[in-house]
């Protein structure tokens, strides 16, 4: 139970959080992967290196200490983390390992003179109050996915039954359930988890699904990434008949219900959920679509072919391509800019966006001077959440 004087010492800590949370959440990861190593799979060690995992989570534990006594004020955030832990299938037995390294870690970066005992008991309260929440909604999670048509609970074998080359950068990964049963009916913008086995180490990774649901499979397509051990074993050693562990649909970035136009705006391997959000939009034939997709060049762009036979044959459909370099006729040139939301998307429309972070502030600033209020832009962050501005 979190006390008013638990409340008033988290409170005391947000100046400190404010300059040094990253410091901390970043000794916080080495003390967990040293303590309990069977955790290293559950998070992608490239997020690690590059400290973006740390940073990501210096933000949340700095919302949520601005928050602890308001946590309606925490919007999205924790929604986002229960659909990513979801995923990754996060389990109950996993937050002690977490709150023990947590608690250490704020008495190690701070210093006992500083996080007192009193200190550090306000945090173990504050972890275990959200910690309770989150295990809460994981849980109830997990029993829909296991209890709904087509679903299941923890992994589940799927075959590879196509493997298709998209651009040079991205190819297509068709699953099928080993069992030959159903699939459940995602909703278009999620991601499924993998579990894989690499080099003698487990690793999992979340990959959106890049096709409308169709009860039978699942559809992932996947950017080679220069040093991305999960993504060049899926390139260089997935090949058709293999077998994957996969883990339900989850996600919270997904196609709402309207029919204002629909904006679907991305760049590079960000094209993948608003495929199954375009599709799903034009199966149900309810509001214009609007496709933007920036890519660096023709040779990088994935879809070409479904995107030129989805403007053929639905009239409601409109499509805006822009390269970088190496611009064709028809397709703009250019990074995304202000001109092009201007240009290409409805005054009324609502937007999703997704691609790398420089290119999200650029659209989300550029969809906020277009006058598109925040209800309207919709968006999720490849790797760990971070804030646009």
């Amino acid at each position: 139970m979190l006390s008013t004087e638990h409340t008033a010492k988290i409170k005391a800590t947000v100046p400190l959080l404010e300059t040094g949370g990253e410091a901390l959440t970043t000794h916080f990861y080495q003390v967990l992967m040293s303590e309990y190593p069977e955790v290293r799979a559950l998070f992608n060690q490239t997020h690690q290196q590059q400290g973006t995992q740390a940073r990501a989570l210096a933000n949340a534990v700095l919302k949520y200490a601005r928050h602890i006594d308001n946590l309606g004020a925490l919007g999205q955030l924790p929604a986002q983390i229960i659909q990513k832990h979801v995923s990754l299938q996060i389990l109950p037995e996993h937050y002690p390992m977490v709150g023990t390294c947590l608690l250490r870690a704020i008495r190690e970066v701070l210093g006992e003179a500083i996080a007192t005992d009193a200190v550090i008991e306000a945090w173990g309260a504050a972890y275990w109050q959200l910690a309770n929440i989150l295990i809460g909604a994981e849980s109830a999670q997990y029993a829909q996915n296991a209890a709904a048509p087509g679903g299941w609970g923890g992994a589940r074998q799927f075959a590879v039954i196509e493997k298709k080359v998209e651009s040079t950068e991205i190819t297509s990964f068709v699953l099928a359930p080993v069992d030959g049963g159903a699939v459940l009916n995602y909703q278009p913008g999620q991601y499924l988890g993998l579990k894989l086995q690499i080099n003698g180490q487990e690793v999992r990774r979340n990959y959106s699904l890049s096709q409308k649901a169709d009860g039978r499979t699942l559809r992932i397509s996947v950017k080679r990434e220069p040093k991305g051990v999960v993504s060049n074993y899926l390139h260089s050693q997935v090949e058709v008949g293999v077998v994957l562990e996969v883990f339900p649909p989850a996600g919270e970035f997904v196609l709402g219900a309207g029919t204002a136009p629909l904006a679907l705006i991305s760049g590079g391997v960000g094209i993948t959920p608003t495929l199954a959000m375009a599709e799903t939009a034009l199966e149900q034939g309810e509001r214009d679509v609007v496709f933007i997709h920036y890519a660096r060049n023709p040779e990088v762009q994935a879809f070409k072919e479904t995107l030129a036979a989805w403007a053929h044959k639905h009239p409601r459909f409109t499509l805006h391509l822009a390269y970088e370099e190496g611009a064709t006729e028809g397709v703009a040139s250019g990074r995304p800019s202000l001109a092009h939301i201007q240009q290409w998307v409805p005054a009324d429309a609502d937007a999703y966006f997704l691609g790398p972070k420089p290119f999200m502030q650029c659209i989300n600033r550029a969809l906020a001077d277009h006058g598109l209020p925040t209800e309207r832009r919709h968006f999720e962050f490849f790797g760990p959440s971070e804030a646009l501005n």
